[in-house]
This record gives C-alpha cells, sequence and structure tokens, in this order.
C-alpha cells in the first residue's frame, strides 16, 4: 500500500483531443482522499472523460494525472490491473451483462479477479444485494429490475470487490426524481460505511446538493470552479450560475 497523500487523485495541465475535438483543455482537478467529489458541467465539457483517464482507458495527450501516487502516463499494465481492482464503477448505463442473473453479475469481479471459493463468492455476493436491498434478486435476470433496481445491482456489483474508489457515472440518469433520491441515499450509505473515494459526474442539481463533499465544474476542459459547494455559491462564480440556470453549453 503506498503511503497516502492528501489528494487521491491529481490532474495538472491536462489535454485530450479527439481528431480536431479539444476536450481537456488544461484540466487542472484535485481529488482529496475519503471524500465525495462531484463534477459537474454540461453535455461535451469532458466530465465522462475524466473517469476515463482515472482507471487508465485513455491516456492523456499531455499533462499529469496521478492516481494514487501513480503516473498515469507510465503505470505498468500489471501496476494498472492491480489499480483497477481497487476502483468500482457505476457506469451511466448500469452495463450489466444481460444474459446472466444478478448474482452472476455480481460475482463476475470476483471470479476473475480473486481465488475466492464458491462459497465465499456467494455470500460476498449476498452481503453486497443485502447492502442495497436487492437480497432476494439473485436468481433474476436484469431485464426483469425497474431502472433503479438496475442501478443498485451495479452499484452491488461495484463493492464486490471491497474497492478503494467508486467512479459513479451519471447514476441518477434516467431516474425518476424518487429513484434518484434513493440512489443518492446509498451513495452516501456506502461512503459511510465503506470508507471509500468517490467520485461522481453528474448535471443532477438536487443529488450535488446532498452527497458533496467537494464539488468541481468544468466547462470547455478546464475545472472553472472548485470547493464546497456554499464557497462556490458563495463565490458569485458566473460559470457556476449560468450551469445552474441552464445557460452554460
Amino acid at each position: 500500500m503506498m503511503e497516502k497523500k492528501e489528494s487521491a487523485i491529481i490532474f495538472k495541465n491536462v489535454h485530450k483531443s479527439f481528431g480536431p475535438l479539444h476536450v481537456l483543455q488544461g484540466l487542472d482537478l484535485d481529488i482529496p482522499f475519503g471524500q465525495i467529489t462531484t463534477i459537474l458541467g454540461p453535455s461535451g465539457c469532458g466530465k465522462s472523460v475524466t473517469l476515463k483517464h482515472v482507471i487508465g482507458i485513455l491516456q492523456a495527450d499531455s499533462g499529469l494525472i496521478e492516481v494514487v501516487g501513480h503516473d498515469m502516463s507510465s503505470i505498468r499494465q500489471k501496476e494498472l490491473i492491480n489499480l483497477r481492482k481497487r476502483i468500482g464503477v457505476l457506469f451511466q448505463s448500469s452495463a450489466l451483462f444481460d444474459s446472466m442473473t444478478v448474482k452472476e453479475n455480481v460475482a463476475f469481479g470476483l471470479r476473475m479477479h480473486t481465488k475466492m471459493t464458491e462459497a465465499e463468492i456467494s455470500e460476498r455476493v449476498h452481503v453486497c444485494l443485502d447492502a442495497v436491498k436487492l437480497a432476494d434478486t439473485e436468481e433474476r435476470m436484469p431485464v426483469e429490475l425497474s431502472g433503479g433496481m438496475r442501478k443498485r445491482a451495479a452499484l452491488a456489483r461495484a463493492i464486490a470487490m471491497s474497492p478503494d474508489f467508486i467512479l459513479y457515472d451519471e447514476p441518477t440518469t434516467g431516474l425518476d426524481p424518487n429513484t434518484s433520491n434513493v440512489v443518492g441515499e446509498y451513495i452516501l450509505k456506502l461512503q459511510d460505511e465503506l470508507d471509500i473515494t468517490s467520485v461522481v459526474v453528474t448535471h443532477d442539481m438536487p443529488l450535488t446538493r446532498r452527497i458533496s463533499d467537494k464539488v468541481a465544474l468544468l466547462f470547455k476542459g478546464k475545472a472553472v470552479a472548485q470547493g464546497t459547494l456554499d464557497d462556490i455559491e458563495s463565490s458569485g462564480n458566473e460559470a457556476y450560475q449560468w450551469f445552474v440556470d441552464g445557460r452554460l453549453g
């Protein structure tokens, strides 16, 4: 285990382009240990691209990205694999395997990356599903679940490997307000119970107000505001006000 620094994840002057599209344009971002950091911004500002750099799916064109002390531009494949085992991801689409039961979905990473016995895996799956109040769905297929239940099943899968980090990509997209509130409750619950570092990409302001320790607003590939929500709101940050009013795009 590497010695902890104040920041779990650091972006310094990070640039990333896809052909002529310059998505990250000098991103500076600090994500502290043990907190929920929410990344806000309009569509196309680089929120999900930022998450993909954290797990090494994308590599920056220039700049520095450190994840728990690992320089992501030079990380070795074995180190990257071990790092990914420490990171749970809740994808926007939930990304459950349609051909597998809920139990098999949650067990997937445990079977792939651990030496746990089937009995141990079954127990871990039960614990994780129980944590999100889905203990009675183990033998059901994803198509049999509501949108909110699929999110919770995906969350159970994300915590199955006992991660140090959870990345949430638009966790409430497509959900009604009541179900969005339930998802927010589970984000807070898991944060409290698991002592993890969470990064939430969203445009959902009620969710942001409810869960965030720190907020970063991305616009045109840069973080134009960072801090607590109270600090940002009291600062009179123009870009933030435009975003809240729906005029930032």
